[in-house]
């Protein structure tokens, strides 16, 4: 707890996941720790709201979270005590096609590899290692780069996740079915399929689809969030929110102090405690495309051609690997495709608190260029409704969210861009800017805890946690004071 005079050992500045992450491996440490948030409510990109009619609950960013129940740091917390509860579906994945059945990710390796015909071997090859021991894998590749815990596993994941997509599917597999579901994972990149490192995203997301489906919290996203701030006020730390921070002034004495912002954000807030040259470089920092989102009050379960697809809580909406590069490619050039490739998720056909009895949600979304304020819906509804004749129908309301409205609702949105700035071979390795510990900055009490730090975006708490452990290696030997 803070001592009287309100001094603490850390102040974390943001209350997504990574912020509270940091916040509780300090906290874990016996650190007394502050987490301010800018508006009334926590959360980030986990929050959870009736976007469209009343007793409809819409995840109003992130959905679906494969990395969420897989998280190193997450595992090993009691969340489950504090209201989190994962709902598992059947699959993980579905992918439409046009003239034939779904690709199908279930849990079980084995059946999605007899479903995949003349591919399911290659493709048991690609992630079977991986899904045997997965421990060491995750917890190296949702890490800083360095010296991985199974050198050997480590350089096999690297050998294919080097390649583009387009590159590499074509090479592993012989038939449409297997390169679309693999392009469906690597197009979670929010890169053109055609760069260097886009099977690495492939390889990933194909892995995790046999860990575990990928589930939804119960009740919403919100839930996440809300158990982690739970745990933290169990172990004394404190959250406040309606706190904005718009300088260094702001903040209270403390040791050190986390950041859960972009860079640029950084870079403005720490104008009178950094180095010029390293705001500099913060402020290169580039965020890539961004997305627009389409959630639906329905009612009635999105009905897909093939039933199979309302096994999956996440389905991926785009054809062909033809299709989807096509689709990743246009918005990187700064055009808005057609047919677009979509990230659908449909909580409630596994949630019944989403909807009131008999009804659905559903959420799909689609990249587009950083600040786009092209209206998608005909684009996206037109997508769903190849592949579930009759979606149109279902709809009762409709809520659209574009790129200044995530920049609104998330100010580390810079652009629309959800997952904490592009992950191409420019910045993968270098998140922020290059530097040995790319959590730290040149002042010693200054720490960078958001997703623009390795591993990158998602819901895994991961870049809070390697933050933390970063700024615990200073802790001690740093007086309270105020930073600015």
């Amino acid at each position: 707890m803070p001592s009287a005079s309100g001094e603490y050992d850390a102040v974390v500045v943001g209350a997504g996941p990574n912020g509270l992450s940091a916040a509780i491996a300090l906290a874990q440490r016996g650190a007394s720790v502050v987490v301010l948030e800018a508006v009334e409510e926590i959360g980030g990109g986990t929050r959870t709201a009736e976007l469209t009619l009343p007793g409809f609950a819409h995840d109003v960013c992130s959905g679906a979270h494969p990395m969420g129940i897989l998280s190193p740091f997450w595992r090993g917390l009691p969340l489950g005590e504090h209201g989190l509860e994962w709902v598992l579906p059947p699959a993980a994945i579905a992918h439409p096609l046009d003239d034939a059945p779904a690709v199908m990710a279930w849990t079980s390796l084995d059946r999605t590899c007899r479903e995949l015909g003349r591919d399911g071997a290659a493709y048991r090859r690609l992630v079977e290692p991986f899904v045997d021991d997965p421990d060491s894998f995750l917890s190296d590749v949702l890490a800083p780069l360095g010296w991985p815990s199974d050198p050997g596993k480590f350089v096999r994941f690297g050998a294919h996740a080097v390649w583009p997509a387009t590159w590499l599917a074509p090479v592993l597999f012989r038939e449409q079915r297997a390169r679309a579901l693999f392009a469906g994972c690597a197009a979670h990149s929010i890169l053109p399929l055609s760069h260097l490192m886009t099977s690495a995203f492939g390889v990933l997301f194909a892995v995790t689809s046999h860990l575990q489906s990928w589930p939804v919290a119960r009740g919403g996203s919100i839930a996440i969030t809300r158990a982690l701030a739970s745990y933290l006020e169990q172990l004394g730390g404190e959250v406040r929110t309606g706190v904005p921070v718009r300088s260094t002034a702001d903040l209270p004495a403390a040791r050190v102090y986390l950041f859960d912002t972009d860079p640029h954000q950084l870079a403005r807030l720490g104008e009178a405690v950094l180095p010029q040259g390293y705001r500099k470089r913060l402020l290169r920092y580039r965020f890539g495309p961004g997305v627009f989102k389409l959630d639906w009050a329905l009612d009635a379960s999105i009905p897909w051609r093939d039933e199979n697809c309302a096994q999956a809580s996440t389905v991926h909406v785009g054809g062909s690997i033809e299709e989807i590069a096509a689709s990743e490619a246009s918005m990187w050039r700064g055009d808005h495709s057609r047919h677009p490739f979509l990230i659908v998720v449909q909580q409630s056909n596994f949630d019944s608190t989403r909807a009131p009895a008999g009804k659905h949600t559903g959420y799909a979304y689609c990249h587009v260029p950083a600040g786009s304020d092209v209206d998608m819906s005909d684009a996206v509804e037109a997508q769903i409704e190849r592949f579930a004749p009759g979606f149109r129908d279902c709809i009762s309301a409709r809520h659209a969210t574009a790129t200044a409205d995530f920049e609104r609702l998330n100010p580390n949105y810079v652009g629309g861009a959800i997952t904490g700035g592009a992950a191409d071979l420019t910045q993968v390795f270098t998140r922020p800017v290059a530097r040995l510990d790319p959590y730290s900055t040149p002042n010693p009490r200054m720490f960078l805890c958001s997703a623009s730090t390795p591993p990158g975006g998602g819901v895994h708490g991961m870049c809070g946690y390697h933050a933390a452990r970063s700024a615990l290696q200073r802790l001690d030997r740093l007086p309270i004071a105020r930073l600015g």
